[in-house]
C-alpha cells in the first residue's frame, strides 16, 4: 500500500506540474504575407508560454469568408484593415481587440541576379516576359502594385503581360520558379534578418502606394481562451516587433 501511495503521489505531481496538463491551444488564420514572421514568432511564444499554436496561412479574403460562415479560428492576422474593421462592426470579434500588428511594404523582385536595378527602368522598358502581381479584389499587396503601375503610367503598357496570383505566395511563387520574370511580391517574402535573400530587387518607396496597414482581432470564439489572448498580446511585445521588423515591415 504504501508503495502504491507513493506512485500516486508522484503522478499526481507529474500531471500537476508539466507543461501539458496547463497549456492550451490557439487556432491562428494569418495572411500568407505574414507567413515566415509568423512561424518565428508563434515558434518564441510557444517556448515562452507551453501553449500550442496552430497555424493557417492563405488569403485573407478567403479567412473573412469562412470566418463569416463560422470557422474555427481564435485569432485573424489579416493583411488589411478592412476585413478586422467589417468582422468589429458585424460583432464578430471581442471588443477593443482590433490593433495594427505590421505595416507591409512592397517589392518588385525577380529571382534572377542583377536583372533589377533597384529601380523601375526593367518595368519602364518592358524587357521582360511576364510580370506576376496579386488579384487586387483578394489581396492588399496587389491593391498597391496597381497603384504603383498606375503612378508610373504603366498600366496598360504591362497590362498584356499580368499573371495573377490568387494571393502574395502564389505570386511569389510565379516569380521564384521563374515562369515569370519578375513580380510585385511582399518585401518580407524575400527580406530575412533586414537582407534580401537572393535575386534582384527593387523596394518600392512607400510613397508610391498607400500603406498596408495589418490588423489582428480576438475573435468571438476565443472570449475564454487565454492562450489566445496570450498570443495577442505577445505580438505587440517588443521580441515579436524585433522578428516583424527583420522581415522588412515596420510597427507603430
Amino acid at each position: 500500500m504504501r508503495l502504491f501511495n507513493s506512485l500516486s503521489t508522484i503522478l499526481l505531481s507529474f500531471l500537476m506540474f508539466s507543461p501539458s496538463s496547463y497549456a492550451e491551444e490557439v487556432h491562428a488564420a494569418v495572411a500568407s504575407n505574414f507567413t515566415a514572421a509568423m512561424k518565428d514568432i508563434a515558434k518564441q511564444y510557444e517556448e515562452e508560454s507551453g501553449n500550442k499554436v496552430i497555424l493557417s496561412f492563405g488569403s485573407s479574403g478567403k479567412f473573412f469568408a469562412q470566418i463569416q460562415h463560422g470557422a474555427p479560428f481564435d485569432v485573424f492576422l489579416s493583411a488589411d484593415q478592412n476585413k478586422p474593421d467589417a468582422l468589429e462592426k458585424a460583432g464578430a470579434i471581442i471588443p477593443n481587440s482590433r490593433f495594427t500588428y505590421a505595416i507591409g511594404a512592397l517589392a518588385l523582385w525577380s529571382s534572377k541576379a542583377d536583372f533589377i536595378d533597384n529601380n523601375a527602368a526593367r518595368l519602364k522598358n518592358g524587357d521582360f516576359n511576364k510580370l506576376a502581381l496579386a488579384n487586387p479584389k483578394l489581396a492588399p499587396y496587389g491593391v498597391a502594385a496597381m497603384e504603383v503601375l498606375k503612378g508610373l503610367g504603366l498600366t496598360e503598357k504591362t497590362r498584356s503581360k499580368w499573371v495573377m496570383g490568387e494571393n502574395i505566395s502564389q505570386t511569389y511563387q510565379f516569380v521564384s520558379t521563374g515562369n515569370t520574370d519578375l513580380g510585385f511580391v511582399a518585401l518580407s517574402q524575400i527580406m530575412s534578418k533586414g537582407h534580401i535573400k537572393s535575386g534582384s530587387s527593387w523596394i518600392i518607396p512607400s510613397d508610391q502606394y498607400s500603406p498596408i496597414r495589418q490588423d489582428a482581432v480576438l475573435l468571438k470564439k476565443a472570449d475564454n481562451n487565454a492562450a489566445a489572448k496570450g498570443l495577442l498580446d505577445y505580438l505587440r511585445s517588443d521580441k515579436a516587433r524585433n522578428i516583424i521588423h527583420s522581415y522588412g515591415y515596420k510597427t507603430e
